[in-house]
């Protein structure tokens, strides 16, 4: 393979190594994001279950405050549930992604391997294939 071939197949392992870094960013950030939704559901499941009944006397007001309270961290977990089973199903496809880019740059590292020793055969087989030049004994040639 000659240069310009081997400049190509180096700048194609670039280009699949940056889209490898740009997919596992992508799905570093999903994985993140989802982290802290699951964060989130935990503390309001935490404050559910902190907002039970004290004991002594309460005023219906207070515990009317707490029931509505208690319904509406409720119906905030129930959202968060649905954005957080939507949230895996985007880290699993940008942890597809990020693979199919890992295995993209492997195949372009090999064939430049490959590329790069090819080049080396043939420039040894040139190499071997350049006799030195015999000196031509009785032959003498004039410049003008």
């Amino acid at each position: 393979m000659n240069r310009a071939g081997l400049r190509q197949r180096a700048r194609i392992v670039r280009v699949r190594r940056v889209q490898h870094d740009l997919a596992a960013a992508a799905a570093a950030k999903a994985t993140a994001q989802l982290r802290a939704l699951e964060q989130s559901e935990e503390r309001l499941k935490q404050l559910r279950h902190g907002l039970g009944a004290s004991e002594g006397q309460l005023f219906g007001s207070a515990l009317a405050s707490v029931g509505e309270l208690a319904m509406r961290l409720d119906k905030a977990r129930e959202g968060l549930g649905r954005t957080i089973d939507g949230a895996r199903v985007q880290v699993a496809a940008r942890e597809g992604v990020r693979l199919a880019a890992r295995r993209d740059q492997e195949s372009a590292e090999k064939l430049e391997e490959r590329a790069a020793a090819a080049a080396r055969r043939a420039e040894e087989r040139k190499r071997s294939a350049i006799r030195p030049a015999r000196p031509r004994f009785g032959i003498k040639e004039e410049r003008s």
